[in-house]
């Protein structure tokens, strides 16, 4: 790979100083358990999770990567690679925990807010994989969250769009509550139903539906619910994700880590992310 001058999606020092431990970790023991046999990697670490960053920010089919990249199957290599090990996943926990220290909180929630996201797909993606939402008129699938009260994410599943919030909502709570024994209420909206609910005290969680207020129309700042909300929001700020382009859908649930990753490291260092209506 030849230099070349910094992409806006690069990390930079200090937050490459955040993720390059779990990296290298992560190296480091697929060459001690034998999974990497042969020559030693020819590609720096960094450089490759620039390559996967701008990927996600940028939006572009991964044959597009620009040639001062490292090949762009080799990027998409180590990203199927990251993924499989949990490596999107660790580093969520760690930047979470960071950030909310860093806030004066503790490192792990009392409490989550779930949310639901319908997204149209790309051609590539399997009908087998895609749905319909019924109430939204959108043939695609569907991004279930579960975050913390400050909008950060503990869980991500992502389903076709037929599937409901209750239905997916029971396995969000699921995760949660094993990863997050500490979680005792969850807001949720009024797609959320009985089972749900139910669910949800089976596990020692207060799932609490959060109405929109009586007569209110158009857009409106509901409590507890903006979190999540806004934390989608944020989520669109990485073009990659403005679509479900992911043949899978546990790829697609990488690209939403990381983003988030990307976000929660920028909050971490005081970088801004740009938004599109300023580049």
């Amino acid at each position: 790979m030849t230099p070349h001058d910094r992409y806006p999606s690069d990390l930079s020092d200090e937050r490459w100083e955040l993720i390059e431990p779990v990296l290298t970790a992560w190296r480091a023991k697929r060459r001690r358990e034998a999974l990497d046999i042969g020559r030693p990697p020819e590609h720096d670490l960094r450089s490759l999770m620039n390559a996967v960053l701008y990927v996600d920010r940028t939006g572009i089919p991964w044959r597009y990567l620009p040639h001062d990249f490292a090949p762009w199957a080799t990027a998409y290599g180590y990203f199927a690679k990251w993924q499989q090990d949990g490596v999107f996943e660790e580093l969520t926990g760690l930047l979470r925990r960071l950030v909310r220290e860093h806030e004066g909180r503790g490192a792990e929630p009392s409490a989550c807010v779930l949310d639901s996201q319908t997204i149209k797909t790309s051609a590539n993606v399997h009908l087998a994989d895609q749905g319909t939402d019924a109430g939204k008129r959108i043939v695609g699938r569907k991004r279930h969250l579960g975050c913390d009260t400050l909008g950060l994410l503990l869980t991500v599943l992502v389903t076709a769009a037929g599937v409901s919030d209750t239905a997916a909502g029971t396995t969000l709570l699921s995760r949660i509550a094993a990863a997050h024994p500490r979680v005792t209420k969850a807001w949720v909206d009024a797609g959320y139903r009985t089972s749900a609910i139910n669910h949800g005290a089976r596990l020692g969680t207060d799932v609490h539906p959060v109405h929109r207020p009586p007569g209110s129309r158009g857009f409106t700042i509901i409590p507890r619910r903006w979190t999540i909300e806004r934390s989608i929001g944020w989520l669109m700020h990485h073009r990659r994700l403005a679509r479900d382009y992911e043949t899978h859908p546990h790829r697609s649930e990488a690209m939403i880590r990381l983003a988030m990753i990307d976000l929660m490291a920028r909050r971490l260092t005081g970088e801004a992310t740009l938004n599109w209506r300023g580049t």
